[in-house]
């Protein structure tokens, strides 16, 4: 029997794929291992030629590695949307996150902010730069490493306020989920699946894909707080 299929993927998606890997294992019969790690990491790694057979990266790093040469655009699969939400330390004061006026308020008054990397931290800086308040509040902000989960800065006192995939920040022990951004300053994020480039297994490449996005898989992406794209 054939190794496992090898698929790799940014921290934002990994409970996710780890269900559904699993799911598809069962009906299937063919293994799947993905790995999860910060997304630059992964796209590095499958630049570098690392043998994957599927990467799942935030849609224009996919984009990225198609312009490379590293994947297949022509199989890209669109997996979820997936949102930015807030959280503070469990047993903190919950703040109000109802409007974007709130949730301006409740940055400028924290005393340190925590953010990821990756495609939801660029907007989110952005969208400081919108509001007027970027350099107020640029000694106060704790970037998470690569891989590194923001709620995990909340739970360790490192920061008061987070920002993260709502994902990411689902059952963090040690942080409160206060909810998604309001819809006015909502981050949406596609995360997108493709081929790599050189596997020596693009049918069963192609099966994992269509599986990840097929109806089958919706139940298990709300409930890891993503919508199907």
């Amino acid at each position: 029997m054939e190794g496992p299929i090898r698929a790799i993927s940014s921290m934002a998606t990994k409970g996710l794929l780890a269900e559904l890997a699993a799911a598809y294992t069962g009906t299937s019969g063919v293994p799947v291992a993905f790995e999860a790690v910060g997304g630059v990491d992964a796209a590095r790694r499958v630049s570098a030629g690392e043998p994957f057979d599927v990467v799942v990266l935030a849609s224009d790093a996919i984009d990225k590695l198609a312009a490379a040469g590293k994947v297949d655009a022509s199989r890209k699969v669109d997996v979820v949307r997936s949102g930015v939400a807030v959280a503070v330390a469990a047993g903190a004061a919950q703040v109000d996150i109802s409007t974007e006026e709130s949730v301006r308020r409740a940055v400028l008054d924290a005393a340190r902010i925590a953010y990821s990397t990756g495609p939801s931290g660029v907007a989110l800086i952005a969208l400081f730069e919108r509001w007027g308040i970027a350099d107020a509040v640029k000694e106060r902000l704790v970037q998470a490493p690569p891989g590194v989960p923001v709620g995990s800065l909340l739970a360790r006192g490192e920061a008061s306020l987070g920002f993260q995939q709502f994902s990411e920040l689902i059952g963090v022990e040690g942080a409160t989920l206060l909810g998604p951004l309001p819809p006015a300053v909502q981050i949406t994020t596609i995360f997108s699946a493709a081929p790599v480039a050189n596997t020596p297994r693009p049918d069963a490449a192609d099966e994992l894909l269509a599986y990840l996005g097929s109806p089958a898989a919706e139940k298990a992406k709300r409930r890891h707080g993503m919508e199907p794209a």
